[in-house]
């Protein structure tokens, strides 16, 4: 007989398919606001300007790798202990602790690649008022102030940024509970105690008073004023139905950031918002807080499925980052003295001569944890990309195929249907990468299984994507269906390996399944565990061609607290509180992991996830949630992932064509359009809304589509070239213009186009009905060329750009050389041996460069230097390809068919001389009206050293 939980899964679904299916729009009541998360409410409550913290100078120690000294609360004689590294790449990093905690306070592990290497501090000057440190480089230094405590980082006489310059650091000690059993006997022994300490220390030990505020400081007592302030929330709190023991009391912590000259600030991701972050003064902060939202709201500071407390802060002179190494519940607020100001009033302010520098206030508030941020000090916005790369990795080198196109609905029903898709792009001469299965492919949801019905012989399904060139991805969630007849349950429950519950048994909830249980894993064991599954040999129906998607690792919990875990679920000897925020990138790690082990390490993975943190660059991908069919979603996906590329993680995309409800055919074109020019390109729908494989709205829609996918594939090889360039240097793919332009004001607050790379610019259409786009083409000496047209345009101007339907307005930088691959095919496999052209669009002095790379696409052989990586130029009339790696070694098929030089004069004749030293004369045609030459069939190979030059 089926067991409850197996009869009540279908009702489950059902019924959350009815509510999602009526309401199609977030219920905000199911989510906190910071006045309902009470560490925020009371941390927000605290009044600037009446810090208690007093740094002890006595106490400061310097050696070679910190300084330390320690900070007193002189309200409650609580100290903490402040640690100071000045680390290699211009950072600096602040951690802040108690001096002598109850208990051990969480440190967030495994999100750093190593231990920042750290560079000498050393003391400038000093007195009773506080001291001066050396950061080393370009006069920068450090200003530790006494009373009250506050640091400031300069160079020269520019203050960089101040901490606790608003005063409000705040840091809930852990103490002991006053109403329980334990606390009554341990304060009584320990008062009798104190008394008879005083009466023989007072006598033989002058300095015995001060000994005793020590003393009290290190037992973290809450004194009389605290405990007349003890609020509702701090030892247990109730949101809606759900309840919070709280058995660790308040141990909330936060610090105030002061950024003088700065009115813009950028990142801290995931928030359905603008590229430019609001101030906060008159709503609620922004929120860090990994959560399944469904169908979320625009332009708002709710939390979604990821977090990466990460800030970059930049103005015309200087960008710089905060980085906040903490993974619990954390709200940000930003205040701002020019928020709310026109541009006229900021005119008038100039005019009549006012002194008010524009400065920007951050202040950082999480629930738990320790302070421990890095202060990464630029100066430009590809030195603080390069900082936090250092201390968090790069975005993994994807394989190329995974930069192609995806098609995925939730479900794709039987191999029948996925053999039906797959032929109906054939038909439709429309390329494809990657078919999805979502959760219906299982055997009753319970993951690494396939339905013995509907999926009965998946090898056999992967074995004809494999003959095609094609690959597919299954999703594995990290909920597991509670089953005493399923292998992976049975598993993690003998092993020990489920996340508990406070009261010590294995914590269960309501997911996909019906009742789950949740893997641990922050355990090392567990993510070894789980990684082994993927083996051919445990995975069973799975092969090469199969990759993997991670959903609802938030981690969801229907029936959860904001559908997610209750916070006192313990992972070991931490809460859940602790580590929330971590939980998904875990996921990704161990499920990324596990790919690669199946190939021996010789495979690189493919895994999509939802929910992530710092460092989740690392291991794959990440797409923007559960959006839906309406215009202002395909808007918000353009600033989405512009703040996730600033924070590292430049492989990232929106569902296409909108996951709820059903997109228009003029919307799913447009976001076709917009998504071939956007890192990851899938399309996804939900269970209830009809078909919409890209043939299915009529031959013209159809051709549109076809024609935006095949744009993507054309570009392969300039994406390809730049996710490897993001993973040597951590600098995005997709980017703001500011980045390129950090001192063109115009560009600070653009969130409407974007730029691939350095070299192209895009513009999507995102409004219904448009006629019409104006995009501001940045740079003052720049010029730029339509790349469907070639015309030219000049930079540092908004251009009005009319529109068709078949309009995607995308443009090169003048002085860019990018390669194409004209014959599209279908599937990037499919087009690995095909030829390159190469379009070289010469700046205002007739110069251009630009790079290829080529490698094997999929395996890590790139690491021992398999590849092909060359520098193309053009200068003085002389198109050149030189090897900018010499010792590496590979090979390809691939020529050079032609190549297309825009913005040239009509040359003579053009002549080829390769690296043996044999020279021919190369056929060409010239556009005067577009000043392109096109140089047909030069045919040399694009791995080999070569010259063109026109004469």
């Amino acid at each position: 007989m089926a067991s409850f939980s197996e009869r009540m899964a279908p009702v489950l679904v059902l019924w959350l398919a009815v509510c999602l299916g009526a309401t199609w729009a977030v219920d905000r009541g199911n989510f906190k606001t910071c006045d309902q998360s009470a560490f925020c409410k009371r941390q927000r409550a605290l009044k600037p300007g009446e810090s208690p913290y007093r740094a002890l100078l006595e106490t400061m120690e310097l050696t070679n790798t910190r300084l330390t000294l320690q900070l007193i609360n002189d309200n409650n004689k609580v100290r903490l202990l402040l640690e100071l590294y000045r680390l290699q790449g211009n950072i600096t990093r602040v951690k802040i602790n108690e001096l002598k905690p109850l208990k051990p306070r969480y440190e967030v592990p495994d999100v750093l690649i190593r231990d920042p290497p750290t560079e000498p501090l050393s003391v400038l000057s000093q007195d009773e008022n506080g001291v001066v440190l050396s950061l080393g480089a370009e006069s920068q230094r450090v200003i530790v102030s006494v009373r009250p405590f506050r640091l400031d980082i300069m160079e020269g006489h520019d203050v960089l940024m101040s901490l606790n310059s608003r005063g409000l650091l705040a840091f809930e000690h852990l103490r002991m509970r006053k109403d329980t059993f334990s606390y009554k006997v341990t304060s009584t022994v320990a008062s009798v105690w104190d008394n008879v300490k005083r009466v023989f220390s007072s006598q033989a030990d002058p300095e015995a008073e001060n000994k005793e505020e020590t003393d009290a400081a290190n037992q973290a007592e809450p004194t009389k004023e605290e405990e007349e302030k003890a609020e509702e929330g701090m030892w247990e709190e109730t949101f809606k139905s759900h309840s919070d023991s709280k058995p660790n009391g308040p141990s909330s912590i936060s610090l105030d950031f002061s950024l003088p000259g700065v009115e813009h600030v950028y990142g801290i991701p995931e928030h359905a918002d603008d590229l430019k972050l609001k101030t906060t003064d008159n709503g609620d902060p922004y929120r860090l807080y990994n959560l399944d939202v469904f169908q979320y709201e625009l332009y708002n500071p709710m939390a979604l499925y990821g977090a990466v407390p990460v800030m970059l802060a930049h103005n015309t002179q200087r960008t710089t980052g905060i980085f906040w190494l903490n993974a619990a519940e954390t709200w940000v607020d930003i205040s701002s003295n020019t928020a709310g100001k026109t541009v006229f009033g900021k005119m008038l302010d100039y005019v009549q001569g006012s002194s008010e520098i524009p400065q920007t206030d951050v202040r950082w508030i999480s629930e738990s944890g320790i302070i421990d941020v890095f202060i990464m000090l630029g100066p430009t916005a590809k030195h603080v990309f390069s900082q936090y790369a250092s201390l968090t990795g790069t975005q993994s080198f994807p394989p190329l195929a995974s930069l192609g196109y995806h098609q995925c609905r939730w479900n794709y029903n039987d191999q029948e249907d996925v053999r039906s898709v797959d032929a109906g792009f054939d038909e439709y001469d429309i390329p494809y990468d990657f078919i999805w299965l979502d959760i219906e492919h299982t055997d009753g949801k319970r993951y690494f299984t396939w339905d013995p019905h509907k999926f009965a012989t998946p090898k056999e399904m992967l074995q004809g994507l494999v003959d095609k060139r094609k690959k597919m991805v299954a999703i594995v969630d990290p909920h597991i269906k509670v089953d005493s007849n399923y292998k992976i349950h049975n598993e993690i429950r003998s092993r020990g390996f489920y996340i508990k519950n406070k009261d010590g048994g294995d914590y269960e909830g309501w997911c996909w399944p019906g009742n789950a249980g949740y893997p641990d894993f922050t355990r090392t064991d567990m993510r070894a565990w789980w990684a082994s599954m993927f083996a051919y040999d445990q995975y069973e129906g799975s092969m090469e061609n199969l990759y993997t998607w991670n959903d609802m690792n938030e981690p969801s919990v229907f029936n959860g607290p904001e559908v997610t875990m209750h916070k006192d679920a313990v992972h070991g000897v931490w809460e859940h509180r602790d580590v929330h925020n971590l939980y998904g990138l875990y996921v990704q790690m161990a499920t990324a992991d596990g790919l690669v082990q199946r190939s021996g390490g010789v495979e690189r993975p493919f895994v999509l996830t939802r929910a992530f943190f710092a460092g989740s660059q690392r291991y794959g991908a990440v797409w923007t949630g559960d959006n839906a069919a309406e215009w202002d979603h395909l808007k918000i996906s353009i600033p989405m992932c512009l703040s996730l590329g600033l924070v590292g993680i430049s492989f990232c995309g929106a569902d296409v064509g909108g996951f709820f409800k059903s997109p228009s055919p003029e919307l799913l074109v447009r976001w076709y359009q917009t998504g071939a020019y956007q890192p990851f390109f899938r399309a996804h729908a939900h269970l209830d809304t009809p078909r919409r494989e890209p043939w299915l709205f009529g031959p013209e829609n159809t051709a549109l589509i076809r024609e935006a996918v095949r744009q993507r594939y054309t570009l392969l090889p300039y994406w390809y070239q730049q996710f490897y360039h993001a993973y040597r240097t951590g600098e995005p793919v997709m980017r703001p213009l500011w980045v390129e332009y950090p001192q063109d004001p115009a560009t600070f607050a653009v969130d409407d186009e974007f730029l691939i790379g350095q070299n192209l610019l895009v513009h999507p259409v995102t409004e219904e009905g448009s006629r019409g786009v104006t995009a501001y083409l940045p740079g003052k000496e720049e010029v730029w060329f339509d790349i469907h047209t070639f015309q030219k345009h000049n930079g540092a101007q908004n251009l009005y750009i009319p529109v068709t339907m078949s309009s995607i307005p995308v443009f090169q930088r003048g002085g860019s050389i990018i390669p194409r691959k004209m014959r599209v095919r279908r599937s990037s496999s499919c087009m690995e041996h095909d030829p390159y052209t190469l379009y070289v669009a010469l700046n205002t002095r007739g110069l251009a460069e630009g790079e290829l790379y080529i490698d094997d696409g999929h395996t890590f052989n790139y690491e021992k230097k398999e590849f092909i990586y060359r520098r193309l130029s053009f200068s003085n009339h002389v198109l050149s390809s030189v090897n900018l790696v010499p010792d590496s070694h590979f090979t390809t098929n691939s020529w050079v068919e032609r190549i297309v030089i825009i913005g040239s004069s009509k040359p003579a004749k053009i002549t080829l001389k390769t690296a043996d030293g044999n020279e021919s004369q190369l056929e060409f045609d010239f556009d005067a009206s577009m000043s392109v030459v096109t140089v047909r069939k030069p045919s040399m190979n694009v791995g080999e050293d070569w010259t063109v030059t026109l004469q």
